[in-house]
């Protein structure tokens, strides 16, 4: 089925839908209403280019994701990414584990994972937790955060992070993993220690 375009329907369809995503990866709103109305004016130029094999929505939002991209990139905000994570290696390590001569790294105890219990899908899936998500990317360092966005908001594949952010293979690994600690601490301090 070849699905065809509506622009005149596009803010009212799909406005808050792309405005919500695009504050989600960005987190500013300005800036995010900025990036849907620079979405929907490529989008109007390229429509003689819309073969019609996906839905407008999909297609919005694709063109969406590449704004993003586009702004972190222009941004620099992937730039000399191997500097900031040999400046902040020590900083950051001694946040979470606890090292030293002749010791094996360990948690540092009130950071150590907790159980999230049985439950929690069930708290994940609830309105609240989304505006915590936000919080918790807005907290983290931009180099982290968008990367961190491709990955498991995108569920980009790690060769196109890598090539969008121009990133090399052991630096993806290295802010995945800083990403994940912040996020999962963030996520304990700030929801599942509250319920």
């Amino acid at each position: 089925m070849l699905h065809t375009l509506e622009p005149a329907q596009w803010l009212k369809r799909y406005g808050d839908y792309l405005f919500n995503i695009a504050l989600l990866k960005v987190s500013h709103t300005e800036q995010a209403e900025d990036l849907v109305q620079e979405s929907f004016l490529s989008a109007y130029k390229a429509r003689e280019g819309f073969k019609g094999g996906s839905t407008e929505k999909t297609w919005l939002t694709s063109i969406l994701n590449n704004k993003i991209i586009d702004f972190y990139r222009k941004k620099g905000s992937q730039k000399n990414a191997q500097t900031y994570l040999i400046e902040t290696e020590a900083s950051f390590t001694e946040q979470f584990f606890a090292t030293g001569e002749g010791v094996i790294p360990h948690w540092v105890e009130h950071t150590a994972p907790s159980d999230w219990g049985s439950q929690a899908d069930q708290k994940i899936n609830q309105q609240e937790f989304y505006k915590i998500l936000q919080f918790c990317i807005q907290k983290m360092p931009s180099k982290l955060s968008s990367v961190f966005i491709a990955k498991f908001m995108d569920e980009e594949e790690t060769d196109i992070i890598c090539k969008e952010f121009e990133l090399s293979s052991s630096n993806y690994w290295v802010i995945i993993h800083r990403a994940k600690l912040l996020m999962r601490s963030c996520l304990e301090k700030n929801w599942f220690k509250q319920l």
